[in-house]
């Protein structure tokens, strides 16, 4: 993607969590005039003028709701201190100076979005971002009734978090098969843009199956251009009957913050499973047959004698991996998968990560030009969910606890503006108040050692922790691309 256009995920942070009630309806769309059949042109429709778009707008916004939430942030200001403590400032600025109440070392950083809810139980679907780190967050009805929810679970790699509240008979919005939308079709997206309240705004979808914007790890977005703000993440994109069709979560912009009419939203097939799986299982477990797949271009597609450009085409496939197991090789080029074609590597990517692991899978692929068939028994992605370390039984306070990682990807290096050689695990998250947090560790930083041991991979971590119970831990940590130690001691 072109660096010059910015993408943006909205968290609006506000203080403010009211919900002011508003509509807003839009009328005299008119549709396309019948034309007289002739061979070869588009659909045509009965002559008809749609005035209002109101009984859809009435039916679904009871069921879009406002999500404030809050969270501990630690304030640095303080690090200031000794500095205003020095003789050699204090000659300049006084000797008041230095002696102002230190600022808080946490302060509490509010957001606002947007929710739909989904289940008449008080299951509510929204954005990760939207409730990312939030320790306290509250759903806000149209009617203005009030309730604490409770975080059921999220996935980062899709962008989509499940929400609880204690209720019963609550308004819902309708699944609609998101696969079955076609580009042209009206859509309704609606939200709490810059935290104004309710509202409607109305266009198009654009295009689908967006993916290569470095947003989230899974896309597949369905791209519209019914005006999507700061505020509107994890609110509902409908189609004109009123069924939900995405979770809006993205917007592209020229720097300006605000709707350039290119809206980005996760397709409801993909929200709802992910979904389904928080619910029963805690986490998201995806499918993996260990390949790295790319898109073929003309001239890759010459080289390799192929007719067209269609399929994914295998540049490495890991010894051991299930795909290695079936005899998948290097320069394979994987052409349907169970039947259905694959048009290129992120719909194979897609594919392969909703199927169950354990499940068997039938691919169709060309090898020298030659026609194969393979089966693969998927495995469990091996580092897909974020591993976070868990408190140790009997060997102390772990120093490590509360800290979330991840492997290392060219796509994360490229957003952590590193080099393609760095080596270590990203830190996703840290638990505010957990020792790390205290000293110093931040998300985004790369751990590279632990005590001095090289770390590569989750993995690695993973054993790190288990030797961590009881004892400070040294952390060599890369951040911004330099290196330094923290040292981080059990509580």
């Amino acid at each position: 993607m072109n660096r010059k256009f910015r993408i943006m995920l909205y968290c609006l942070l506000a203080g403010g969590t009211g919900v002011l009630v508003g509509s807003r309806v839009f009328s005299a769309y008119m549709q396309v005039p019948k034309v007289a059949a002739a061979p070869a042109t588009p659909e045509t429709t009965q002559v008809g003028i749609q005035t209002t778009f109101a009984p859809v707008v009435e039916k679904d916004l009871p069921a879009v709701v406002n999500i404030s939430s809050s969270k501990v942030v630690r304030n640095n200001a303080g690090d200031m201190q000794p500095f205003m403590m020095d003789p050699f400032f204090r000659q300049f600025f006084g000797d008041n100076f230095g002696r102002q109440p230190r600022t808080p070392s946490k302060q509490y950083e509010r957001g606002l979005g947007s929710g739909v809810i989904v289940r008449p139980d008080g299951y509510i679907l929204t954005n990760n971002h939207v409730i990312d780190g939030a320790t306290d967050i509250t759903v806000t009805m149209l009617d203005k009734r009030e309730f604490k929810a409770k975080v059921i679970g999220t996935d980062s790699k899709t962008d989509i978090g499940v929400l609880k509240v204690e209720a019963k008979d609550l308004p819902t919005l309708t699944f609609a098969d998101s696969s079955k939308v076609r580009v042209g079709d009206i859509t309704l997206a609606m939200g709490q843009p810059f935290g104004l309240g309710h509202s409607v705004t109305m266009g198009i979808i654009s295009a689908k199956g967006r993916n290569g914007l470095n947003i989230e790890g899974y896309e597949d977005f369905i791209q519209t251009d019914a005006a999507i703000n700061p505020g509107n993440s994890g609110g509902a994109l409908v189609d004109v009957h009123g069924n939900l069709i995405g979770i809006n979560t993205a917007i592209l912009t020229h720097g300006s913050g605000g709707n350039q009419g290119i809206g980005f939203a996760v397709p409801v097939n993909m929200a709802r499973a992910v979904m389904d799986q928080v619910i029963a299982h805690g986490k998201v477990v995806r499918g993996y047959m260990g390949v790295m797949p790319e898109d073929i271009s003309a001239a890759m597609a010459k080289s390799f004698h192929l007719t067209d450009t269609n399929g994914a085409l295998i540049s490495d496939v890991p010894e051991g991996s299930p795909a290695a197991q079936a005899g998948i090789q290097r320069g394979d080029v994987i052409t349907e998968m169970n039947g259905e074609k694959i048009e290129d590597s992120n719909q194979l990517k897609l594919r392969v990560s909703m199927t169950p692991p354990g499940t068997t899978v039938t691919f169709k692929l060309l090898r020298d030009g030659v026609a194969k068939t393979v089966n693969v028994k998927l495995a469990e992605y091996p580092n897909d969910n974020q591993r976070q370390s868990s408190s140790s039984s009997g060997g102390g306070s772990n120093a490590l606890d509360g800290v979330s990682v991840d492997d290392l990807s060219p796509q994360i290096l490229r957003q952590l503006d590193m080099p393609s050689t760095t080596k270590g695990v990203v830190v996703t998250d840290v638990a505010d108040g957990s020792p790390a947090s205290v000293a110093g560790l931040q998300s985004g930083d790369v751990i590279q050692e632990v005590d001095r041991v090289r770390v590569t991979s989750v993995a690695d971590f993973d054993r790190a922790m288990r030797r961590a119970p009881g004892h400070t831990v040294l952390l060599l940590v890369n951040r911004h691309g330099s290196t330094t130690y923290l040292a981080v001691e059990p509580q």
